[in-house]
């Protein structure tokens, strides 16, 4: 087939990894599903062919001799030319903080290693897809500004051109809730506005148990597919007009929960654990049950303007965590929740 028919519908990808057999594989993975494909092995070559042709996506390691790929992804969101360009991460680091860091260093999504080509392909194209509804976006505001005569129809055009704009940056493609940066932002609001008035804040994570299982055994679409209903069950049972619903990052989600002291918190992570039963979805590959289920780390306290608000969230992921070593199918209790050390296994 034709090279630049692949380049004007598919797009160009950046591919950075210090492994000659790591850049060997996705180049031809890439470049056979219709992309053009650059490679570079060093993490300042990629800045220097960044800047030569800006790539629609770049695919990014993190460990490399130098400067590592956390390193990578700053520079190249601190520069007004490239820090629009989505960036994958694609790394063998899988602890929930090494994913942490990608996210606040400003990545897009974040693949562990070894990396399933289906699920490569997918993630690149939703990613090039946001970036296109985005872009299609500016320019339609671009048109809008140049074709409308009259100052007060071009104003509300704007406006409103602008309010999906900020709409797409705060949504999760995948499952249509809000995403990592809203869920950062709403977090900051609601802690100083709880720390003024002295109300609780509580914070529950929610993550599939052995996902990557249900994945190698039905498929990304499937998975996919599975997310997207949890998502659902977990938005019903935190439907409070103040509560925000998040995905986390890869299977995590996360539910913030204004004026809510932690008997309610519980209250909603028990709907959470019986709603996601209900869903009732296959899941023969699970240590747990035979359906898929979940476990969740609850924490809860009064917001003060001494205290970052993410030890809130570190609470709630160290329940996490314990919810896991436990047995699962679960909720733990947070050690800020307060002060108390309890945990109950639902």
């Amino acid at each position: 087939m034709n090279r630049q028919f692949y380049e004007v519908t598919k797009g160009n990808i950046l591919v950075v990894d210090d492994r000659q057999e790591n850049l060997h594989c996705l180049a031809m993975m890439l470049a056979n599903d219709g992309y053009e494909v650059r490679k570079v092995r060093t993490g300042k070559m990629a800045l220097v062919a960044a800047q030569a042709k800006l790539p629609d996506l770049i695919l990014l390691d993190i460990i490399m001799p130098e400067m590592d790929g956390y390193q990578v992804c700053r520079q190249l969101k601190s520069n007004p030319q490239t820090e629009d360009i989505p960036i994958i991460f694609l790394s063998a680091l899988d602890r929930p903080e090494d994913k942490i860091l990608g996210f606040e260093a400003g990545g897009a999504d974040y693949i562990t290693k070894p990396f399933q080509i289906l699920e490569v392909l997918a993630r690149v194209k939703n990613q090039l897809t946001l970036k296109k509804l985005q872009q299609q976006l500016i320019e339609q505001n671009e048109k809008l500004q140049r074709e409308i005569g009259d100052r007060v129809r071009a104003e509300i055009a704007l406006k409103k051109a602008n309010q999906e704009l900020q709409r797409l940056a705060i949504l999760d493609g995948l499952t249509q809730l809000a995403n990592r940066q809203r869920f950062e932002e709403y977090l900051q609001e609601q802690w100083e506005q709880l720390g003024i008035r002295q109300g609780p804040l509580s914070v529950i994570l929610v993550d599939v148990d052995d996902f990557k299982a249900y994945n190698d055994a039905y498929g990304h679409l499937a998975g996919d597919e599975c997310l997207r209903k949890i998502a659902g069950a977990i938005a019903i049972a935190s439907n409070r007009r103040a509560d925000l619903v998040a995905r986390y990052g890869g299977e995590e989600f996360a539910a913030i929960l204004p004026q809510t002291p932690l008997s309610g918190a519980l209250q909603v992570a028990d709907a959470i654990l019986r709603d996601i039963e209900q869903l009732n979805l296959t899941h023969e590959q699970s240590s747990v049950s035979t359906r898929v289920t979940v476990s969740l780390g609850v924490a809860t306290g009064i917001p003060r303007s001494e205290v970052d608000p993410h030890v809130l969230v570190s609470e709630a992921d160290a329940a996490l965590y314990e919810a896991k070593r436990t047995g699962r199918n679960r909720y733990c209790i947070g050690r800020y929740s307060y002060g108390k050390n309890d945990e109950k296994s639902a």
